[in-house]
C-alpha cells in the first residue's frame, strides 16, 4: 500500500475510490440538442479516466427537461438515456476509474432560457439577477415532481451500473434558490427559517434513497459560502458558513455519503469560477444568448466599454496565487462537524498543496475542473514525482468563457507551441468524428 495519502483509497460507505483525486463536474456542449449522448462524450469522460484521476463527477446531468441548464448536454429525464450512460460508465470502468453522475435542476439560472420553457421553476418570481431570465414560483405540486425526477434520474444511474450520484445543491442552481437566505422568498414551508430553505434538498436526498436503497453512493455538492458584492449588485451575500454547516449535518442525516464543498450562490461569480475574467472572449461568445434573457444586450454593450471592461476585470479577478484551495476553510469546517467524507473544489494543481490537505485533515479528497482541462495526465504527473505540471494552468477562465459556441479546451495559447497546436488538442475529442464520410454514425 503506498504511503503517499494522495494515491491512498477513500472509502465511502458504498464506494471506494482508488485514489483521492477526482475530476469534478466540467464537459462541453458535446451532446444532442434532444438531451442523447454521444461518443464525443465518451471520449470526453476517457481522457480524464486515462489520465489516472480516482473518479469523474460528470458534468450538469437534468432531471427534467424544464430544469435543463442549456442544450447540448447528456440528461438522464427518460429510461431511453439508460443504454448511453451504461457505455460511457463501462468505458470509464475500463480505466480503474469510478463514475458519479451529477444530478441537477437549473431552476431559474439556465445558460439559454425561452427553448422549450419561457420560465424557470424557483423559489422567487424574480429574473435571475445577471441574464434576466424569467422564473417563477414553483407550486409545491411541483416541488414533489422534482424530488420524483431526482429520485429516477438516481435509479436510472443505478440502472446504467454507475457508481453513485450527486446531488447539486451549489453554485446557484435550484438547491441553491431554496437553500440561499439571498434568492428565496417564499412564505409557506419552504422558505423563511434555513430549516424551511432546506426542506426541498432534504426531501430530495430521502426520495433518491427511498428509490436506490441504502446501498448506493449519494453525495451532495453544496456551496458552504455564499459572496456577496458591493461592486456587482446582483451578487447579494446568502447563507453563512455557519448556516452551511447546519444544513450538511442534516444532509448526512437524510442519508448522503459524501459532501462536496464549494463556493458562490450563482455562476458565474467572482469566486466560481476563482481567477481570469476574460472579457474579450466573453463578448465573442456572449451574443448568443442576447434573444433569450432581458438583461443580455445590456450586459453586452457594458462588455464592450473599455473603462467598464477594465474595472470589471480589477474588481472581479482573483490573483492566481490565491486560486488553489480557496474552499479548504469551509470544507475544514464542514469536515468537523460531519462523520462522513468531505470533498474539496478549488483549483488544486500542486501536489503538496493537495497532499497538506489531506494530511491536516481539512478534507478527504480533492476535486479538480480546470487544471485537468489544461492538463488531463495531472494525476500522473503527480504519481511520477511532479509537484506542478510542466505547463500549469493559468486559471484565466478562456475555457469556460467559450463554453457557449465553442467545444471546451484550454485555449491559453500561452501554454501551446502554436496555435495549430492548441486546436488540435481542444478538436481530439471529435476523434472518430460522430458522423462518417458516408454519412453514416
Amino acid at each position: 500500500m503506498t504511503s503517499d495519502v494522495l494515491f491512498s483509497p477513500l472509502r465511502f460507505r458504498n464506494l471506494e475510490l482508488p485514489n483521492r483525486v477526482l475530476r469534478s463536474s466540467v464537459a462541453g456542449r458535446f451532446d444532442n440538442f434532444d438531451g442523447s449522448g454521444t461518443r464525443t462524450r465518451i471520449n470526453w469522460e476517457e481522457r480524464f479516466a486515462r489520465g489516472g484521476v480516482g473518479a469523474i463527477v460528470s458534468a450538469w446531468c437534468g432531471v427534467d427537461r424544464r430544469g435543463l441548464i442549456i442544450p447540448g448536454f447528456a440528461s438522464i429525464e427518460r429510461d431511453d438515456r439508460i443504454p448511453f450512460w451504461r457505455e460511457l460508465g463501462a468505458r470509464v470502468h475500463e480505466h480503474g476509474c469510478r463514475y458519479i453522475l451529477q444530478l441537477a435542476h437549473a431552476g431559474r439560472q439556465r445558460d439559454i432560457g425561452g427553448i422549450e420553457f419561457g420560465s424557470g421553476l424557483s423559489s422567487t418570481r424574480k429574473r435571475d439577477p445577471l441574464h434576466g431570465f424569467a422564473a417563477e414560483q414553483a407550486t409545491k405540486d411541483e416541488l414533489r415532481r422534482i424530488a420524483i425526477a431526482f429520485a429516477a434520474g438516481a435509479h436510472r444511474a443505478r440502472e446504467a451500473g454507475l457508481d453513485g450520484v450527486e446531488l447539486h445543491g451549489a453554485n446557484g442552481y435550484l438547491f441553491t434558490q431554496f437553500l440561499s437566505s439571498a434568492t428565496n422568498e417564499r412564505k409557506d414551508e419552504y422558505g423563511g427559517a434555513l430549516a424551511n430553505r432546506a426542506r426541498l434538498v432534504l426531501e430530495t436526498l430521502r426520495a433518491v434513497r427511498e428509490r436506490v436503497g441504502d446501498d448506493f453512493h449519494v453525495q451532495v455538492k453544496i456551496s458552504a459560502v455564499e459572496h456577496g458584492s458591493a461592486f456587482l449588485p446582483w451578487l447579494r451575500r446568502g447563507n453563512s458558513l455557519e448556516e452551511s454547516v447546519r444544513v450538511c449535518r442534516w444532509l448526512e442525516e437524510a442519508g448522503a455519503d459524501a459532501i462536496h464543498v464549494s463556493s458562490g450562490n450563482s455562476f458565474p461569480h467572482p469566486r466560481n469560477p476563482a481567477g481570469g475574467l476574460p472579457l474579450k472572449e466573453v463578448v465573442q461568445n456572449y451574443d448568443g444568448l442576447i434573444s433569450s434573457g432581458r438583461h443580455v444586450f445590456r450586459n453586452y454593450l457594458l462588455y464592450r466599454t473599455p473603462l467598464i471592461r477594465t474595472v470589471m476585470q480589477r474588481r472581479w479577478e482573483t490573483p492566481a496565487d490565491e486560486v488553489e484551495g480557496a474552499n479548504l476553510p469551509a470544507a475544514r469546517a464542514v469536515k468537523a462537524a460531519v462523520s462522513i467524507p468531505v470533498l474539496c473544489t478549488g483549483g488544486f494543481q500542486t501536489a503538496s498543496v493537495a497532499r497538506r490537505a489531506l494530511e491536516q485533515g481539512d478534507c478527504d479528497a480533492v476535486t479538480i475542473a480546470r487544471p485537468l482541462i489544461a492538463n488531463p495526465d495531472l494525476v500522473e504527473q503527480w504519481r511520477a514525482g511532479r509537484d506542478l505540471p510542466e505547463r500549469p494552468c493559468t486559471y484565466c477562465n478562456l475555457c469556460l468563457f467559450h463554453l457557449l459556441e465553442s467545444p471546451l479546451g484550454c485555449y491559453d495559447e500561452r501554454r501551446y507551441e502554436s496555435r495549430e497546436a492548441m486546436l488540435r488538442e481542444i478538436y481530439s475529442v471529435f476523434d472518430p468524428p460522430p458522423i462518417t464520410a458516408s454519412g453514416a454514425a
